[in-house]
């Protein structure tokens, strides 16, 4: 038989084929020997891309990343680069959510998340934050970002009015929070981004005042 054209396994159809049976059925899904069936090839084939199942979860999560827009910073005053970057964090997060957990430990040696975490730290110290508040502002975007994007408070609510016309007086339209989920989510992501933002351009004042 003759050899195919084309390797049959590449670095990028790994990472692909992963992300897509960590969003179907969660992190605990993930096994180089699972990996290996999806993509119709024999377990060791992936270590010719891949040392171990956590280089390949590392690779998920800085394809993520790199859907992150840090671009912002630096074109935009630091107000407007954070809110515009959180929003775009939340929604490369929001899309994945069951590696979130993966994500929310940190960058490690990931090159996407490094440069990031470089963008943004280097963005508020250039628009005056000294470096350690700069570090605490990168810390507590992560995680309220992660946060946020990790589950949908609307759909934590049943859909049956009679549990809570019942049993909590104050949450008699809570049964119809599901059907409002983007809405509800997004809309009290950027409430509190906004908060959060406002808060931090007090603090920000009284640095220009010292």
């Amino acid at each position: 038989m003759a050899r195919p054209r084309q390797a049959l396994l590449s670095r990028q159809r790994i990472v692909d084929a992963a992300a897509a049976l960590i969003d179907a059925e969660g992190l605990d899904a993930l096994s180089t020997r699972r990996l290996a069936a999806e993509l119709g090839v024999r377990g060791p084939s992936l270590y010719n891309h891949f040392r171990t199942k956590e280089e390949i979860l590392d690779a998920v999560a800085d394809s993520i990343t790199a859907q992150v827009d840090t671009s912002f910073f630096g074109t935009h005053g630091w107000p407007d680069a954070l809110r515009l970057w959180g929003h775009s964090y939340r929604a490369a997060l929001a899309a994945h959510p069951h590696i979130v957990p993966f994500l929310a430990q940190g960058p490690g040696r990931r090159p996407a998340a490094l440069a990031m975490a470089d963008a943004v730290y280097g963005g508020l110290v250039t628009a005056g934050w000294p470096p350690a508040r700069a570090t605490h502002i990168g810390a507590l975007m992560r995680y309220f970002v992660a946060g946020s994007a990790l589950g949908s408070f609307a759909r934590g609510f049943v859909e049956d009015p009679q549990l809570y016309a019942t049993q909590y007086p104050h949450l008699t339209q809570a049964h119809r929070l599901p059907e409002h989920q983007t809405s509800v989510d997004e809309g009290a992501f950027a409430l509190g981004l906004d908060a959060l933002i406002d808060g931090l351009a007090r603090i920000y004042d009284t640095l220009e005042q010292r």
